[in-house]
């Protein structure tokens, strides 16, 4: 679960980067009362904290639950 949040928040990042790159909005900026604001530090905080969690999925291997059921078949 904590995976799935915290990929979820770096998709909101990366779309908010996306969105800074092709069109100078800052989205999270504009939510939170710019870039210095309490609520858009927060969110940039917790964006940057789920990526140093993500890099832990590129180096751990996947659990057993995490692998697809195969299913035999007759």
């Amino acid at each position: 679960m904590l995976n799935r949040i915290a990929l979820i928040l770096l998709i909101i990042g990366g779309i908010n980067w996306g969105s800074v790159g092709i069109f100078q909005f800052d989205l999270v900026a504009w939510i939170g009362g710019g870039q210095s604001g309490i609520l858009s530090r927060v969110i940039y905080t917790l964006v940057g904290l789920c990526a140093i969690w993500c890099i832990s999925l590129l180096i751990t291997e996947p659990s057993e639950r995490d692998r697809p059921v195969k299913v035999m078949s007759h």
